[in-house]
């Protein structure tokens, strides 16, 4: 299997955090390719919102990719890493404990709003006013109403398992079975059904669709062609892969990339 460049750190600094009087505060980023924020926590709540590019965060033993114009909300205090997928522009909001507008025990990834793209510009470029402070709440809102979207993976533990998770994610479309990876990895077929029904609460098919539909959100996002978009995770018939992404998401591939 070919070897892949060990991705570079990166620390975006300063970071501005929020206070009780400004309970929300907008990070600009602009991210180089392919790097790693290693792993770290805040005593504030996240939500990083990708506006170009995608980002791939692992938090409480579970993946989030995130496409452009969707978000990952990140409690207080959870260890998290961040993987830069190709070039980013990166919005990140702080948010209070107190604010939180989201549950403080898990992650998620939501949807942002054509009203909540605007008011993290505008809450990053003002600061102080009364305008400035009901922006704050109307994002708060904005954040509490969004729709939720099944886009988490949950990784493994097992050195056997994290290795066929690892090439898969690095290659969604590669379509070999179980048997084929059990001799790869140095497990039996009958193990690693077992280590993905144990660790991972799911079957080898079912987690290897989540990672293809994850993947995909990614590649439309960049503007593919669906044809392409399918041919990328896997799928010799767009119609199949259109039918597999509309049970996931309620929404057609094509209406998904219109937003």
């Amino acid at each position: 299997m070919p070897r892949h460049p060990t991705p570079r750190s990166f620390d975006p600094l300063p970071r501005r955090p929020p206070s009780e009087g400004e309970p929300v505060t907008v990070n600009v980023r602009t991210l180089p390719p392919d790097v790693v924020i290693p792993l770290h926590r805040h005593p504030w709540a996240q939500l990083a919102y990708p506006i170009r590019g995608a980002i791939r965060i692992c938090a409480a033993g579970t993946a989030w990719i995130v496409p452009a114009n969707r978000a990952v909300w990140i409690p207080p205090e959870i260890d998290h890493d961040v993987a830069v997928l190709g070039a980013v522009e990166l919005r990140t909001l702080y948010i209070t404990s107190g604010s939180a507008p989201l549950p403080l025990n898990a992650c998620t990834v939501v949807d942002i709003s054509p009203l909540m793209r605007s008011l993290c510009e505008a809450i990053a470029e003002g600061r102080g006013d009364t305008r400035h402070q009901l922006m704050m709440q109307l994002a708060l809102e904005e954040i509490r109403i969004a729709r939720p979207l099944s886009l988490g993976l949950p990784l493994p533990r097992d050195r056997r398992l994290k290795a066929l998770c690892d090439a898969l994610m690095a290659n969604p479309a590669d379509g070999r079975g179980l048997a084929d990876w059990a001799e790869q990895v140095g497990a039996s077929e009958r193990t690693l059904a077992r280590l993905f029904q144990s660790e991972l609460d799911t079957s080898f098919g079912a987690w290897r669709q989540q990672l293809r539909l994850a993947k995909a959100v990614v590649e439309i996002s960049r503007g593919l062609p669906m044809a392409e978009v399918a041919s990328a995770v896997g799928y010799a018939s767009q119609a199949a892969f259109s039918a597999m992404f509309s049970r996931a998401l309620g929404v057609s591939p094509s209406r998904f990339g219109e937003r």
